[in-house]
């Protein structure tokens, strides 16, 4: 099986990019649950709100690699 070093690496970075963002999420779940044990509502709505963001940044991506999985 020959493996195109472009889509190889691609892939690559498509796996590193899921871990980093898994590890965010996590991070930032600690942060909520930390926020309500400590009621500190400003790390609370900072934390949701990149919780957020970084989700719905993840259901973009996600499509896109669905896409991109579909050509190869």
């Amino acid at each position: 099986m020959i493996v195109n070093p472009a889509v190889l690496s691609l892939a690559a970075e498509m796996v590193l990019d899921e871990a980093i963002r898994n590890y965010r999420i996590d991070t930032l779940h600690k942060k909520i649950d930390h926020a309500l044990e400590h009621g500190d509502r400003l790390m609370f709505d900072e934390a949701t709100s990149k919780l957020k963001s970084l989700i719905d940044e993840s259901s973009v991506r996600s499509d896109s690699h669905k896409y991109f999985m579909e050509m190869n």
